[in-house]
């Protein structure tokens, strides 16, 4: 499944142009700009679904880096010290991924 068919193409866009600039990205605005925000609980699930990459049932670091291509395939890779902002936004647990609950919290935040 592609983001394109949970989200509208013109507001993942105008998301993705929001945050082209290195270490500029903020979940919180990203995911209101891209209107996952206002999904319902099974599309944010759905959109967790296409960034866990390997299907392991959470989204590791090394996912997290490429979470913007989850978008859209022009989307530019987080920096470093995005991957780590972002991954502790979300990681209440503090086992070093991002479950689909800690995701669901962290977009509806």
């Amino acid at each position: 499944m592609a983001m394109s068919s949970i989200l509208n193409a013109d507001d993942i866009k105008k998301a993705l142009d929001a945050f082209k600039a290195a270490d500029s990205f903020d979940h919180k605005k990203f995911f209101e700009i891209v209107g996952l925000k206002a999904k319902s609980a099974d599309d944010v699930k759905k959109a967790f679904h296409v960034l866990d990459a390997d299907n392991s049932g959470f989204i590791e670091e090394e996912e997290l880096k490429f979470v913007l291509k989850g978008f859209a395939t022009d989307g530019r890779d987080l920096t470093d010290k995005e991957t780590k902002a972002f991954l502790q936004a979300a990681d209440k647990d503090g086992d070093g991924k991002i479950g689909v609950d800690e995701f669901a919290a962290l977009v509806h935040e």
